[in-house]
C-alpha cells in the first residue's frame, strides 16, 4: 500500500480506524525528515495491516498543532483515535515496527 498524504480533509476519517495509524509529521527542506522517508515508505510497502501517511508540517500547520509537533520528523501511532506512541527524531524500521505493534 502506498503512503497516505494525510491532510486536515482526510483525517477525520482516519479517527474511526481500528487499524493502527503510522503518521510522520515531515517538512520537504528537513534532512532528517528525508533520511526516514524511505523507511515510512518500506513500512508503507511491506504491512497491510496498519496505515501509513505523512503530514507535511508546512501546508497542514493545522494538525501540526494539533499534534503539539515541536520538532521534526515526528512519528505518531494512532489506534482508534488516540495517540498510542510517539518519538522525534530519526529512528528505526524496527522501532517503528515495535510502536505499531504495541497499538
Amino acid at each position: 500500500m502506498a503512503v497516505l498524504k494525510i491532510t486536515k480533509d482526510n483525517f477525520e476519517s482516519l479517527k474511526a480506524e481500528s487499524r493502527p495509524v503510522l503518521i510522520d509529521f515531515y517538512a520537504d527542506w528537513c534532512m532528517p525528515c528525508q533520511m526516514m522517508s524511505p523507511v515510512v515508505s518500506q513500512l508503507a510497502e511491506e504491512r497491510d495491516d496498519c496505515i501509513v501517511g505523512k503530514v507535511n508540517v508546512d501546508d497542514e500547520q493545522e494538525l501540526a498543532v494539533m499534534f503539539g509537533v515541536e520538532s521534526i520528523p515526528m512519528l505518531v501511532v494512532m489506534k482508534d483515535g488516540k495517540v498510542t506512541a510517539k518519538t522525534v527524531g530519526v529512528c528505526t524500521k524496527a522501532q517503528l515496527e515495535e510502536m505499531i505493534e504495541k497499538a
